[in-house]
């Protein structure tokens, strides 16, 4: 019962949390300072996310394959590669080294 009502309060948080950006005046979105955090959000949280798929197992802090690919696809992208090659060294490496080490 309790997920279901987790599952209920966290349905209408969003919802609310929908609600208070539409509300929100447009003058207030068209300044400078909003525009430019905005347009950073997405970009912070994608890479907060990527960290944590990448260097966390449980609550430990894990250096493994994932790791060794993600430095792979960094420097293709330093290398200016286009996005399919980045992803595919960035598999390409992780599976190898999980292949070898088991």
């Amino acid at each position: 019962m309790t997920v279901w009502i987790a599952i209920a309060l966290t349905t209408a948080g969003c919802y609310a949390w929908k609600l208070a950006g539409l509300l929100v005046p447009a003058g207030v979105l068209e300044r400078p300072l909003v525009r430019r955090l905005a347009a950073l959000v997405p970009v912070a949280l994608l890479a907060a996310l990527t960290a944590q798929q990448t260097f966390a197992q449980g609550t430990a802090l894990t250096l493994d394959a994932r790791a060794a690919g993600l430095a792979a696809a960094g420097i293709a992208l330093l290398l200016r590669a286009p996005f399919l090659v980045v992803v595919g060294a960035a598999v390409a490496v992780t599976a190898g080294l999980r292949a070898l080490t088991g």
